[in-house]
This record gives structure tokens, C-alpha cells and sequence, in this order.
């Protein structure tokens, strides 16, 4: 066991970001102190959950998303800007992350999302981390920016997606990535392959028929396998993939924790379980090579 603080950073990258909550278990379980976190998209959710110390609640809800009728959550929009308001979402995620003031928070914690109206980056390190996460999931097509005074927020992802520059370090710490979109074989441990998927749940059924009918409104590729949605995320996966690489390369990081970006697709939740797992795993297995 070791006594030693980190600055950890979380990657976006959709359903994959679930594994962040095995990686923070795994190093607290190895002794490591995370006194600041900085993250976008679904790496901000995570950090945000932890820094209020709801993680456990959090996580115990994820565990329960195919037993419940999880469509409930999503209300679908005709706006142009993007299929999903993602107000029932967060609504659900006032629970794990009240409308706290990012300042008053125990430990440092940084959010990141991109200002498409003026082109820039937004780094959120005060007011509401409520909304600082908000602005930070607005999935470009997916979910609909959050719109201010002169500023058109989406996802921090799309301009950097391992938010690395931004970590707030402390004197002799250790500066921890997680990467969730690897380019590296998938490997399912064997207490994530114990776990018992309900195949034809109705969430799995629900983003079926979501990816369908969004493929039946605007196909992409008539004759082919790849429709809209299908396009989109194997675009935004190839750029966050290359962004991500060379921005690790850049800041050569004491350890680097990494999860296959083919673990599963950008919605599937339902394997919150499994991912969890695999997080752990890829933690343990830097911590031990660093160690």
C-alpha cells in the first residue's frame, strides 16, 4: 500500500466513462490520495459524483439501469441542435450531484466543454458543478447544447478529450490519465464475465430500435452496414482516439490507465457492471507496473 497524492484526469468517451468508477476504487484500494480530478463528458460526470461523495449511490444506480424502464429518462426533441434535451437525465443526476459550487468542494475539480458559438475551449473551476457537467455531456447531435449570454456549449471532448493541461498538481504528486477510448484489444476479466447480462432487456431492446430509426430517418450509406448514428461515433472515436494519443504523448503522464475503446458502444449502460470491472483491472495492472 502506498501514502501518495494524485491529480487524476477521466476522459470522455460515453458508456466506457463507467469504468472510471472501478479505476478510483482500484487506487483508493492501492493508497492513493486523489486530491484533484479534471474531466470532460462522462469523465466530468464521474469526477463530479466523486467529488460530492456520492460515488457508491451513483454506481448502485447504474447497477440497476436495464431493470428499469431507463427510456423514461430520455426526452427526445425535434431540435435541429440535437435528438435528446437530456433534462430528465440530469434531473436523476441532481441526486449524485447536487447544485454545489464547484469551489466549495473538498477536493479540486476541474470540467471542460467547448464553446462552438466563439470556438474555444470552457474550463468550468467555479460556480454550479451541476451545470459545469451539464454543458460538459452535450454530445454534439445527441444532446442539445446548453446555451448563455454569448456562448453555445457542447461536449469537452470534441476539442480535448483528455483534458491533461487543465489538472490542477500539488508538490510531488503523481499525475494519473484515464483513457477510455485505447486503442488496445478488449480483455474482460473474469469477475466481469460472472456477470449476468439480461440480453433482452428493455433498455438493450429500446437502443436498438433508437439506433434503427435514427438510421431509417437519414442513412448515411444506403448499400452498406454504416448508417447515421453508426458514422457519427465511429468519426468522433477516430478524432478523440488521435487527439487523445498525441496529447498523452505530449504530457508523458507517471501512469496511464487504459481501457479499450472497443469495450462497448457509446450508449451501453446497461453493462455498467462490466465496466466497472474492467476499469478496476486496467487500474491494477498500471498500478502494479508503475509500483
Amino acid at each position: 500500500m502506498v501514502d501518495k497524492n494524485i491529480a487524476l484526469v477521466l476522459s470522455g468517451g460515453g458508456a466506457r466513462g463507467v469504468a472510471h468508477i472501478g479505476v478510483i476504487e482500484e487506487l483508493e484500494n492501492h493508497g492513493f490520495k486523489i486530491k484533484s480530478i479534471s474531466g470532460t463528458s462522462m469523465g466530468a460526470v464521474v469526477g463530479g459524483v466523486y467529488a460530492v461523495g456520492k460515488m457508491n449511490e451513483f454506481k448502485n444506480w447504474l447497477y440497476t439501469l436495464d431493470k428499469k424502464e431507463v427510456f423514461k429518462l430520455i426526452d427526445f426533441t425535434l431540435s435541429s441542435h440535437g435528438i435528446i434535451k437530456g433534462d430528465r437525465v440530469l434531473n436523476k443526476m441532481k441526486e449524485f450531484i447536487p447544485d454545489l459550487s464547484i469551489e466549495d468542494l473538498k477536493i479540486h475539480y476541474v470540467a471542460t466543454a467547448t464553446d462552438i458559438e466563439n470556438s474555444k475551449e470552457v474550463v468550468f473551476t467555479k460556480g454550479s458543478i451541476y451545470e459545469a457537467v451539464r454543458a460538459s455531456i452535450a454530445i454534439p447531435t445527441v444532446f442539445t447544447p446548453v446555451k448563455t449570454n454569448n456562448a453555445l456549449l457542447v461536449d469537452g471532448g470534441v476539442i480535448n478529450p483528455v483534458p491533461i493541461n487543465h489538472a490542477i498538481r500539488m508538490k510531488g504528486d503523481i499525475l494519473v490519465v484515464v483513457h477510455v477510448n485505447a486503442d488496445i484489444p478488449v480483455y474482460i476479466p473474469p469477475a466481469a464475465k460472472k456477470i449476468k447480462d439480461e440480453k433482452q432487456s428493455i433498455y438493450h431492446k429500446k437502443i436498438k430500435e433508437f439506433h434503427s430509426q435514427l438510421n431509417r430517418i437519414n442513412p448515411i450509406i444506403k448499400n452498406g452496414n454504416m448508417g447515421y448514428f453508426h458514422l457519427i461515433n465511429r468519426t468522433v472515436s477516430l478524432l478523440t482516439y488521435q487527439i487523445s494519443k498525441m496529447t498523452i504523448e505530449k504530457y508523458s503522464p507517471d501512469i496511464v490507465i487504459k481501457v479499450s475503446k472497443k469495450s462497448c458502444d457509446i450508449f451501453d449502460f446497461y453493462k455498467a457492471e462490466e465496466l466497472v470491472e474492467i476499469g478496476r483491472h486496467a487500474a491494477k495492472k498500471s498500478i502494479e507496473e508503475y509500483l
